[in-house]
This record gives structure tokens, sequence and C-alpha cells, in this order.
């Protein structure tokens, strides 16, 4: 077979073509391949169709010429051998004929040919199927927001609350997202669905992709041809599809990859005689020559951190994935969005030759809709709020609308059209309709349903509904071919039609791939692996194999577990990255999403395995363990099953939530949990008994005890430390000395491990095998639930999308309020009125609100750029002028350097060299030019928990002088509310409005400075066709106020355009094609390109991709003419520099454009402080997770640890419980770190995004108000802990004091600084936290308390440089010092006087010199001695902690935290402030200074 054969068996519905072909939109012959309709058939409406060959003609061309050539050398190899005989008996003529075409017999027709692979599939066993979709009556209900209010952390809080969340689970709320629909689409139909915003569009194209999950209830009747979704979803689920607006796959594999990946995992069982790999290889070759991929087959396809193809071809990658599934009926929601109007028609060109290909019933919704996009759609329907107001023929919608009573704006698409007919603010009603017209969503649809086109959609309803029904053996051929596509183990009834182990093994190949695609990071990991081995492995450096070890033995082995284990948490981030793009693929029946997570586990034991090795070698042999071969494996063994038993877990725990945060959440108090226990910190025997049944539940207890009984029980420590000796006991012999380590024996001057290790820890060598069983039953139970989490939640969280007001205001429902507005009237009077109330109030506010009248020019500008290979030109020579009053476009392709130019004429480029003029009025810019002036960035940038008064207020505040009065700026805020139509929104919260009305948002914060000139880059991008109308109209009205305007836009719409005065436009390489006024109708500039020889542009035709089309801007378009070099040439360049040198003339002539501020910044650094701080407050308190979960930690850390060592005894292993009371307390503070560079991080984004260019206020009052802001919730939290914590271990109340203020006050302070500190440095959370915790593991290795001070050896002056070492022998010394110590019965050691002397006569002299005391000092034998009498020879003998320290302690502590506030301060100049060179940076300032000095 050939690949073209090949891929028509993929796509396995193909039929023959008709007779003719229609024409393309270039005028190029198409193939259509497609039924043509039959008779029973309502007729289709006239769509265009697309060439086969329209994104590759060399690559098809090719194609055609390696199947004929495969056709050829089959025919001559093997005949017809591959056809059953019966089959070759009964060919006809006309089949051989077409078997004829090859090279040698006559041209190759690859329309014939698919026409013929139609008929050897008919021939043969292989049943083709197709599927299209009728609905009746659907309605689908969603879960409502349960309020309309921002939450707070006194909202959440609040008591009353528990009733309302009971009171919404019992009754959760619940609205109608979509009601009284009806409709079908046919196999081979293209259906356009339309509608604004929060219509139901994209609920629409999920609940026919049969992708029901998400929503509350879907009622009413839908039938995919004779299925019902239940049959869909169980048996056929790979058949519908569901395609997001995201092109979400993932980003290290190629293209290549990817799509071999989905042909694999939907290649049928039953192929014409080929193989498996063979049919793979073809579906490749195939679409990617058809989408035109072949260039970039082996390139990885990326996402925004991982460079990769285009945002068109990860287009087309979507769509080839989808082709190569087999999909029969696909939704794609939103696709276009972000895209220009070139990229979004080639995207929908290859769905319509998508459809066509494979007679797929396609659904797509899409915002501004260019015509001859829509054209390439059969039917369209349109939604209103929820409603259906039009389900039919793409071509018949204009005409419905008209009749219905409104009137298209002059050259408005039909997809605009219809779009606006349902804003009540954007539709035009004819004149006589003014009563008969429709207002409400209700009134559309009823008049739909009683309208021609309304029965001619239920006829077309019913005539499939029969047609179904006529045919039964369709239901029934449809299921055979299905059957025979599964493979032999695979059940016939399952919608996966490959077996478990062959999805296993493709899936386990993606995961190598994707690894070999990130090989970096797998790099960096088993470096750190590495890294961290030889840190540890050399504190604990050759560990001697004295009793003065025991303990280090204990801390290495406990941290190779930890951090072999722990690890894995860092994956959780990443394992809900790939939730989307799993749940796809497995909703599309390309594999079961269990045995992705078993592919994940089994291809990750070794790589993990390979890791350990390394990391075990070098800890193990560096630190000196025991030296056989046995125990080494013995612990590589452990550490090896411990870490994938501790990754199942934590991978377990990402499956079972909807979302990361309460994953890492739980995930972070499960290692509290797990560290506690595992028996290090406490041995069991001390654990309280109401939590010691945690130890019996926790792996790691169970493999710690394994690797202690591995490492002790071959060994025999000599005793470090025999008692008596010294002076006086020279003559002693053995049988009346001991050793002090637990399980020590009179008479030995050896503890043997064994004995340490029963008597220490209740561990018994014989329970290690018992102990790997229970590790190895762990790991499996884990594993298991993990594969049934990913396999049983599959669903999404998230509710319906609600504008959110601040607590105390009045919201508003903009819907309610429009249809109000229309019953309020028998006709749209009033809301003209209105409208036209609103339009002459912002009028009126924008001429109050009059800014200065300048004139901005540039002349030559150049701007160029170092890159690898020497420097790149991205703007050559441009030259224009923005004049007060108008609205200047600036437009191009992609590429052109229109961002680029909109950059450097604001002053906001960052590198390179810009050369040329930029002028105001003729004369140099104003210091302050970039303080002057507004830029509306694309992304709409603002803190997501401000409201909109309070986002424009901050502004106003911070821009205007400081001369003018609050009153003032809150007056004029009022006006730009006013101006921008926000006025209703003033109470909402920013985060939660819809994209038009954050933009107006965006706009208003820049007016509310007052500036002379205002640039806007993509204003429209992402809004639909009503938006973008709004906006532009809103810009309109600004310009015609006076404000000087210039904007980037993408290919917009005709009525668009005409809102412009003039037009700037670039071609690739920044160079000028034209500038100049547009003139009416735009005929200004037609006239330009159409006297210079461009084609001429038809009436209906939209100028702005006209301009593109001619210029060769467009995907598919070329040009002959250097467009550039006509423009240099004409006389419209000479009368440009002409108009330049007149306005520069006048412009001298007028007084000198003052700088409006005398310093960098318009208020004062006081002021800007107290602003900061202000808004900064109010972000914490209106963000109840985040304060929720740092006071959470707190208070479930402090009750924790605090029983966990509750009311510690006064032993020796009670005061080391106290110890290490104090040190877990010291390690919550990294997740609190953690936690915190969150919000630091995303406000800086905003600082260093949109305000900082605007020098709204200095970086560093944000980097104080960052800190100063955090400190009170910290504090607060940390006393929490204290309070839970400090009385329940068991410390004396009278030192409280001392403790608190180090604990409670102190320690928040360091851990806030040091963690901003480390974030100042990072570009965002995930390498921050990364950083974070690596430095802070010295920070807690070298503190004295996991290998004491005595035994770090070359690692000392570490010790002396951690802060920690500090704040621990402060609080330790403090809290626990100058107490007296009782040994327990199993701390005392027992020896015998020599004969005739009494225990304290005979060791009396030795506790005078060593300290320790007798229990009974009077017997003469069997003396009982304890090594320590007090506390403070326990902690500065072991741990060197000195109790006259503390205050030392604390002073240096300070001292550390004032050198972090400082490096906060520091490291964020050097990493996100400083530009260039440091030398460099401080000349740039040098000579700032003195230009202001001057001014």
């Amino acid at each position: 077979m050939d690949p073209a054969q090949l891929e028509q068996i993929q796509l396995h519905n193909l039929n023959s073509s008709p007779s003719s072909s229609p024409t393309s939109p270039h005028g190029d012959a198409v193939v259509h391949f497609g039924d043509a309709p039959k008779a029973s058939e309502p007729p289709r409406s006239d769509a265009h169709h697309v060439d086969v060959s329209y994104f590759d003609p060399s690559g098809v061309n090719e194609l055609r010429r390696t199947m004929s050539q495969m056709s050829s050398s089959r025919k001559s190899n093997h005949g017809h051998s591959a056809l059953p005989q019966d089959v070759k008996k009964n060919r006809t003529s006309d089949d051989a004929s077409d078997l004829t075409l090859t090279p040698g017999d006559g041209p190759f027709d690859f329309e014939k040919t698919l026409k013929h692979v139609v008929r050897r599939i008919d021939e043969s066993d292989i049943k083709r199927r197709e599927l299209g979709v009728v609905f009746e009556g659907l309605r689908v209900v969603g879960q409502a927001a349960s309020s309309s209010f921002q939450p707070t952390l006194g909202s959440e809080m609040n008591p009353f609350k528990i009733v309302e969340i009971i009171r919404n689970i019992r009754h959760p709320a619940v609205r109608d997202i979509l009601s009284g629909f009806e409709g079908c689409v046919r196999p081979g139909e293209m259906l356009l669905v339309l509608g604004r915003p929060g219509a139901g569009c994209s609920s629409l194209l999920r609940t026919l992709a049969n992708q029901r999950s998400d929503f509350h209830a879907v009622l009413g009747d839908v039938r995919y041809d004779c299925f019902t979704p239940e049959e869909i979803h169980k048996r056929y689920r790979g058949d519908v599809q569901y395609s997001p607006e995201d092109d979400v796959h993932f980003p290290t594999l190629t293209v290549k990859q990817t799509l071999d990946f989905a042909a694999k995992l939907r290649t049928p069982h039953s192929r014409l005689g080929e193989s498996r790999e063979e049919y793979i290889e073809a579906v490749t070759n195939v679409v990617t020559t058809i989408f035109g991929l072949r260039h970039v087959k082996d390139t990885l396809v990326g996402d925004a951190s991982v460079r990769g193809v285009s945002g068109g071809e990860k287009k087309r990658v979507s769509i080839s994935e989808v082709m190569a599934s087999r999909s029969l009926l696909t939704s794609w929601d939103n696709s276009t969005r972000g895209l220009d109007a070139s990229t979004a028609l080639e995207f929908v060109r290859a769905l319509r030759l998508a459809t066509d290909i494979g007679r797929s019933s396609t659904i797509v919704s899409i915002y501004q809709a260019g015509e001859s996009l829509y054209t390439l759609f059969d039917k369209v329907c349109v939604i209103y709020e929820g409603k259906m107001a039009y389900f039919g023929p793409a071509d018949r919608a204009r005409e419905y609308f008209i009749n219905l009573g409104f009137e298209p704006a002059n050259r408005q698409t039909t997809a605009d059209f219809v779009v606006a007919v349902t804003d009540p603010n954007g539709r035009i009603v004819r004149e006589g309709y003014e009563a008969r017209a429709p207002r409400t969503a209700d009134e559309f649809a009823q008049r739909f349903l009683e309208s021609e086109m309304g029965a001619r959609n239920r006829a077309d309803i019913e005539a499939y509904k029969e047609e179904s029904a006529r045919t039964p053996e369709k239901a029934l051929e449809y299921r055979e071919s299905h059957r025979a596509e599964h493979a032999k183990t695979t059940p016939p009834s399952s919608s996966f039609i490959t077996s478990i182990p062959m999805q296993a093994r493709a899936l386990m190949l993606r995961r190598i791939q994707i690894i070999q695609g990130a090989k970096g990071a797998q790099i960096m990991q088993t470096g750190s692996f590495i890294l961290q081995a030889v840190i540890v492995g050399t504190i604990f450096l050759r560990l001697e194999d004295s009793t003065a070890a025991y303990f280090s033995r204990g801390g290495v082995l406990f941290f190779a577990l930890l951090f072999a284990a722990l690890s894995t948490m860092s994956e959780i981030p990443a394992l809900f990255v790939q939730r989307p793009i799993v749940l796809r693929q497995s909703r599309a029946a390309m594999y079961r999403p269990f045995v992705d997570s078993l592919a994940l586990t089994l291809v990750d034991m070794p790589m993990t395995g390979v890791t350990l090795i390394f990391f075990s070698i070098v800890l193990y042999f560096t630190v000196g363990l025991q030296q056989s071969a046995g125990q080494f494996f013995i612990f590589l063994l452990f550490v090896y099953s411990m870490t994938l038993t501790m990754k199942a877990w934590f991978r377990g725990l990402a499956a079972a939530f909807q979302n990361a945060a309460p994953a890492q959440a739980v995930a972070g108090v499960s290692v509290l949990i797990l560290t506690l226990y595992t028996g290090y910190n406490i041995p069991q025997p001390y654990m309280i008994g109401a939590l010691r049944w945690i130890t019996y539940i926790n792996p790691l207890k169970y493999g710690f005890e394994a690797m202690v009984l591995n490492e002790f029980h071959t060994l025999d420590g000599a005793c470090a430390s025999l008692i008596p000796q010294g002076p006086g006991y020279e003559n002693i012999t053995l049988a009346n000395q001991v050793c002090t380590t637990v399980g020590s024996l009179p008479g030995q001057a050896f503890v043997n491990g064994m004995r340490y290790v029963n008597l220490s820890f209740e561990y018994y060598y014989k329970d290690l095998w018992r102990n790997f069983g229970i590790v190895v039953a762990f790991g499996i139970g884990f594993i298991c639930a993990y594969l049934a989490a990913t396999e049983i939640n599959t669903s999404s969280s998230g509710q319906s999308s609600v504008t959110l007001f601040k607590r105390g205001s009045k919201p508003i429902r903009p819907s309610a309020i429009a249809v109000d507005e229309e019953r309020r009237s028998g006709s749209d009077s009033s809301t003209v009125q209105k409208d036209g109330q609103d339009q002459d109030e912002a009028r009126k506010a924008m001429a109050e609100a009059s800014s200065p009248k300048n004139t901005f020019s540039f002349q030559n500008l150049t701007y160029v750029v170092p890159v690898k290979d020497g420097q790149r030109k991205l703007l050559d020579g441009v030259s224009g002028y923005v004049a007060p009053g108008k609205l200047t476009a600036l437009m191009g392709e992609s590429g052109a350097g229109k961002t680029t130019l909109l950059n450097v004429l604001s002053e906001r480029t960052a590198g390179g060299v810009v050369t040329g003029d930029r002028l105001m009025n003729g004369q140099r810019l104003p210091v302050d030019f970039r303080a002057q002036t507004g830029y509306v960035q694309q992304m709409d940038t603002h803190l997501p928990t401000a409201t909109v008064r309070e986002a424009l207020l901050f502004s106003a505040k911070l821009r205007q002088p400081a001369s003018v009065s609050l009153a003032e700026k809150e007056a004029y805020v009022d006006k730009c509310l006013r101006m921008c139509g926000l006025e209703e929104y003033a109470e909402a919260i920013v985060g939660s409005l819809s994209v038009e009305h954050r933009k107006r948002t965006t706009i208003g914060v820049e007016l509310v400075a007052k500036p002379s000139l205002i640039f806007l880059d993509e204003p429209t991008s992402g809004l639909d066709s009503q938006s973008a109308w709004a906006i532009v109209c809103f810009l309109r009205t600004l310009a015609d106020s006076g404000q000087s305007i210039v904007c980037t836009i993408h290919q917009p719409s005709a009525e668009l355009f005409e809102q412009f005065d003039r037009l700037l436009l670039l071609r690739k390489g920044g160079q000028i094609v034209y500038f100049g006024d547009l003139g009416h109708k735009s005929m200004t500039l037609i006239n330009y390109f159409q006297s210079n020889g461009a084609r001429t542009c038809d009436d209906s035709e939209n100028p702005a991709e006209y301009i593109l089309d001619v210029i060769g801007a467009g995907a598919t378009a070329s040009t002959d003419v250097d467009w550039h070099q006509m423009w240099d040439k004409s006389q419209n360049a000479v009368n440009l520099v002409s108009e330049l040198d007149a306005i520069h003339a006048e412009g001298r002539q007028r007084p000198k454009t003052e700088a409006a501020q005398a310093s960098e910044f318009a208020t004062s650094w006081g002021y800007q402080l107290v602003a900061l701080l202000q808004r900064n407050f109010e972000a914490l308190w209106r963000n109840p997770p985040y304060l929720i979960a740092k006071l959470g930690v707190n208070i479930a850390a402090g009750l924790l640890i605090g029983f966990t060592f509750f009311k510690a005894k006064d032993s020796i292993q009670g005061t080391q419980n106290k110890l290490f009371a104090i040190f877990m307390s010291t390690i919550i503070s990294v997740p609190l770190s953690n936690q915190l560079q969150v919000p630091f991080l995303d406000t800086r984004a905003i600082y260093e995004i949109r305000e900082r260019h605007s020098n709204m206020y200095s970086w560093t009052a944000l980097i104080t108000s960052q800190l100063l802001v955090e400190i009170p919730w910290n504090i607060f939290g940390s006393s929490l802990y204290f309070i839970c914590w400090y009385w329940t271990v068991g410390f004396p109340s009278d030192r409280g004091g001392f403790t608190y203020f180090m604990l409670g006050v102190l320690s928040p302070l360091y851990y806030t600084s040091i963690g901003q500190a480390v974030a100042a440095m990072c570009p965002n959370a995930e390498i921050a936290a990364l950083l974070f915790s690596f430095l802070f593991s010295f920070v807690l290795s070298f503190n004295g308390v996991l290998q004491p001070f005595r035994l770090l050896g070359w690692w000392r002056w570490m010790y002396r440089l951690s802060p920690y070492t500090y704040l621990i022998e402060a609080l330790l010394g403090q809290a626990i010092g100058h107490s007296k110590i009782t040994c327990a019965a199993v701390e005392l050691v027992n020896l015998d006087p020599p004969s005739g002397q009494t225990c304290q006569q005979y060791l009396g002299p030795f506790i005078e010199t060593s300290g320790g005391y007798l229990t009974n000092g009077e017997a003469t034998s069997n003396c009982e001695y304890c090594a320590y009498s007090t506390t403070d020879a326990f902690l500065e003998e072991s741990f060197n902690i000195v109790y006259a320290h503390h205050w030392r302690d604390f002073g240096i502590f300070c001292a550390f935290i004032i050198f972090n506030i400082v490096c906060v301060y520091l490291l964020t100049y050097l990493f996100r402030i400083r530009t260039g060179s440091l030398a460099g940076s401080l000349i740039g300032w040098f000579k700032r200074f003195v230009a202001r000095r001057r001014s």
C-alpha cells in the first residue's frame, strides 16, 4: 500500500470526490474530497474549500512522486496480492485504469488515487465509518459561584462560613449555561459557533464533544447518529474529541515524536498488508506534508520556556495529532485566540482540508472571524447569553438577521455582524423595526424557532434522524469497523483499540523521549545528588569506629534516606503541568491514564537507580560506613526501594488532588510527620503512646530501622570515653571501668552495635528483611493507589467565572442590567438614549481632563541589537509623527517590528543601540518623558486583588505631582472611570474582570497620569469583535478630545480600521512602507498602492487585509514590488519630510517643553512607601489561601512537634528531645520561606512589566514595602507556633520570654529576609524554591546538631558562618541550660568498684573533674553512674552550646538579619535593576544625576 492509501485507512471514512472542483481563494483548482449532497439532505451552504497542497506544495508534489514510485513498485513486485482472489476476478476496467496512474503511464492524479483507495477499502474486509451529531432540547446546567464578593481572611475565618459551606454542599448553586439548543452536524460539515465571551460557546463545544463531566447536568436528547453519549463514552470515545483553546503538548518532544505517538496508539489492527511501523511512518509523512510541517519534523514542539515551533505551526501540530488519532467529530475551542488574521485563516483552512479529506465533523468557535475565514464554514450557530439565536447555513445568517430587523455596519464582516446583534450596545436596528426587532436572548431564541430558518433546521434534524433510522446496517457497520480495529488482546467493547502492554510500551518510549529532550534537567538532578553526597560525606568524613561516632552514623543514614526519598517532591508541579495532556489524550482513547503513570514509574526505576548508585557510592565510601560488599548493597537496596516508595507517595498525592496548591500543602505536612516519626529525632520508645502509632504507618521508619541494623550489626565500637579515667586512675583494670555509651557492659572496652540499637531504639536484626518486605509492600500499595487515583481523578476543578466585588460595595450583574434596560421600553430608544448620555458624560469628563496638546515626532529611527553572529537591525530609518487629536495605527506582519518601534518611541528598550531623533514639539524630549507618556501593554498586568478604583487611584497618587492634593486625585480618578465606562465596575476586583473591562482598566491606569501621549500595544488582541470595537471606539473618543494616540494592531476588520486617522505600515526588517492619512473609507491609502502598481481593491474587501496582501505580508502572499523602495521614491515620503520640518520649525517657536517633575519620581520616597504598604496589606488580606496556609503551617507544625516531644523529661534522652524540638522548629522556616517568595515575585513582576517603565516609584520603596508587609504576619504566625509548641514540649515558663523573642520575632525576620534575598536573584518561584532549599541545606547541616561541632573537622568554618548556629545555641542554651539531668534507668552506667571501696570513694575524684553523679554512692558493687548531672555539661560537650552565650548569639543573629536585608536590596539591584556592566551602571547613574541637576 502507498502512503496515501494508508492515510485514508487511518482516516477510515473517505468517499469519492465530486467530478468538479471548486476554486480556492487564490484561484487554484481545489481537490475536494467528500460526497456530493444526497437527495435526502437539505442543501449545504456554499462553503469554500482548500487545495490539498495549500500549506506545502513542494511537499505534496514530492509525496505524489513517492506514492507513484511505491505504487509502481508494488504493482510490479506483488501484483494485486493484497486483495482477496474473488475481488480480483470482479475488478472493473475503471479500477484497472486507476491502477495504471503511475509516472510511466501518465500524470499522477492524487484525487483519483484517493478514489481508488476508497474502492479498495470497500472491496476488502475493512469497514469505513463516519459520525455526525444531532441534538434537540439541549440544556446544560453548571455550578454557579456562591458569592459575588472578594473573599478576605476575615470572611473566610467567619464562623458562619461553615454554615454556608454546608449549605452549598447540600444545595449547590446552579445556573443554566445553555438551554433550548437544537441542530445537527453531518459528516463533512464545519460548524462555526459564535457568541460574546460568556455566552456559552465553549460549553456547547464541550457538550457536543461529549465532555460532560465538567458540568452539573446535561439534559436533552443528544445522539451521535445511532449512538447515545453513554455508548460513545464507553466504547467510541476516540471518535469524538475536544481540542482546548491552548495548544498543550509535551514541549521536549519533537513534532514527529508527537505525531508518531498519536498514530501509534490509534493504529487499527486491520490494515492492508503493511506493518504497524510502516503504517505509523506513512501517517506521519502524510499529515506533516499536507499541513506543512516537514521542515519542523525534528524540531521540539516547545512552550513558553522551551524554544520550539511557531504559534501557527503549533496549531497545525494540534490538527495533525487529531488527524493521526483519527477523530471523526472534533470541537476546536477558540483556537485562534492571540493569532493574527493570516495565521487564523491558515488554521481554519487546515481544518477545512482535514474535514474534506476525512469526511469528519468539525465544530469551531472563533473570535474576530474575518470574511475569508467565515466562508470556509458550512453552518453557523449564534449564541446569545446561553440561548440559540441562529443555527443554519453560514451563507444565510446575514440575510436572516437583516430580515429580523438589524443592519450591518459599513464593511462589517458577517461574523462580526451576527455577534454584534447579540450586544445591546453594538447592534443597529433597521429603520421601521424599532418595535419589532427582538431585544433579549429569550426573544431571539423564540423568533428563531418561529422562523423559516428554524423550521429548516428542524427539517434538517428530522432528515438526518430518518436517514440514520433508515440505515440500521450503518450502525452495525460502524460497530464492526470499530471492532476490527482492536488488537487481539483488547476487549471488543473497549474504546481503546490497543492493549495495555502496547499502551505501556508506547508511553515508556515517549517518557524516554521526553527525558532525552530535557537532558539538562536530568543531568542537573544527578549532579545535585552527587554534590549533596560530597558535602554530607565530607561533613561526616571517615567516621571512626568508636562510640563517639554512633550518633553521627545514625545522622548519615537518616540523611541518605531522607534526601533521596523526599527529592521527588519537586515533581508535583510538573505532574500538574502534564495532566491536561494526559486527560486530553485519554479522552481521545489513546491510552488509559493509569498506564501513563505506570510507564512513568517503570521508566523512572532505572533512571533513579543510576542516580542513586552515584549518590550511594560517593556518600557511603566518603563517610566510611561498614566496608563490606553485602552491607553496601543492602544500603543501596534500601535507599533505592525507599526512594521509589516515596516517589509513589508524592505522585499519588498529586494524582489525588485537582490542583497543585493543596497537594503541595499536604505533601509538606506529610514530610514533617514522616521526618518526626522516622525514629531518628526521637526514638520510638520515647514517643508518647497517643502518637506512636504513626511510626507503624511510616515507611521511612522501616527503611531507617533496616539501614541502622545493617550498619550496626557488625560494629563493635571502641569506647571513646571509659570511666573512670584520668589522674588517680592510671592503674585501674578494665574490670573496674565501663563505657558511658548506652549498651556498654562492665569489663568491655567496646560497645556492641546491636546492643546499642536494641537498648536505644528497640531494633532487632531479625527484623531487617521483614522491614524490606514492608517497604516493598508500602511501595506496591502506593503505586497501586497512584495508578488508581490517576485513573479515577480525571475531572478538573473550577466553577463558572463571575465578577467579584469589594466587600461592603454593591455588586452589579451587567447582563441583568442590559436586559432590564431593554425591557424598560418597547423600543431601543431608551438604550440609544442612555448610550448617548454615557458618551456625552465621557466626552465632558475628557474635556475637563484635557491633556497638553503636544506633537511627538521621530525621524530616521534605527535600532540595532547584538546577536550571536554579530548585529541585527530591527528598525531601519523609520520616520513619522503623532499629532494631537489623531488616532495613529501601527501595522505590519509578524516580525515587522511593530512592538519594537513602540518600545523605541516610548524609551522602553533594554540593550541595543538607537539612532535617530525623537522630539516633542521639535525639541529634545524632557527628562521625565516616560513619566509624561502612557504605555498600554498587550498583557493587562495588574494586582489581581485590587479594585478598579484602587488601581487607578494608586497610579494617580504616584504619577501625578505631589503638589496635587489627594482629594483632587480622587476626583480625577472618578472622571477617568466615567471616561473609560467603568463607573459600574469601580469596586470590582480587577482579577475577575472580563477581557474587555480589564483592557479598559489598563487604559484608565495610564489616563489618570494625565499623559501627553499614549502608546498602546495590541489593545484588541484576544478580544471578541464587539469588545475590540468598544475599545477602538473608546480610543477614537479619546483622540477626539485632543489626546495623541498611537497603537499597534493586528489585521483589524474594515470597520475598526476606519476609526483610525493615520497609518504607519512596516514590513519585515523594520522598514517603512507607508505613512499618511487613511482617508474616507481608506481611499487615500488604497489609491496610493493602486497608483503604484498594486492590484485593485474590491469594494467588499477589507482594506487592512488588502494592503498586507499587496506588500506580501500574508501567510501565503508574495510580491514582486519592493514597497520600501517604492516609498522612498514616492511623493508621500517627500511630503512627510516637509511635514516634519514644518512641525519642528513651529515647535521651536513655542516655549521649551519642560519636565513636569524635578526628580525621577513625582512623589517622595516616604509617600511611595506608604502607598505601597497600603496596597500590599490589602492584597494579603484579600488573599486568604495564602494567609491561612501561612498560619495553618505554623499551628499544625507547633501542635505536631509539641505533642511529638510532649512533656520531654529531664533525662539525657529527654534533653536531646528538647534539642530536636528546637531544631525542628527552625526547619519549618523552609516551607514558610518558599511560600512568601511567591507574592514577592508576583508583585515584582508587576513592577518590572508595567510600573517601572512609568517611573511610578523607586524599586527600593517596593523592596522595603515587601519586607515590612510580610513581617507582621510572619511574627503573628510564629507567635501562634510558640503558643502551640512551647508549653506542650514542657519548657519552663520563666524562660519563655527570651525564647519567644528569638523564635517568635527574630526567626521570622531572618527567614523573611533570607527568603526574599534568594527570590531577588531568581526569575521565578520554582527556581527560587530549589535554590533556597539547596542553600538552606547548608544552614541546617552546619549548625552543630546533625553533626556535633567536635566532629565537623574541616567544615568548622561553615559552622561559624551558619546563622542557625547562633539561633540554636541561643534557644537551647537559654531554654535548657542551667538545669539538672536525671538519667533514665537505661542511661545509667553500671560498674563495680575495686574490692573494699564504695562507689562514692571510687568515683568521687572522677565526678569532681568530669561531672556526672551516682545514684548509689554507698554501694560496694554495681555502681549506677549518670554521665551528666547538668544540661550545661551535656550541651557543651556534645554540641558546643554554652548558656552564657545567648545574648552574644542574639547580637550575631541580628547582624545576619541586617546582612540579609542588605542582600535583598543588593541582589535586586544586581540581578533585576542593573543593565550592562557595574561600571557602566555607575557612570549612567552619574550622568542622570548631573542631567537632573542641570534641568
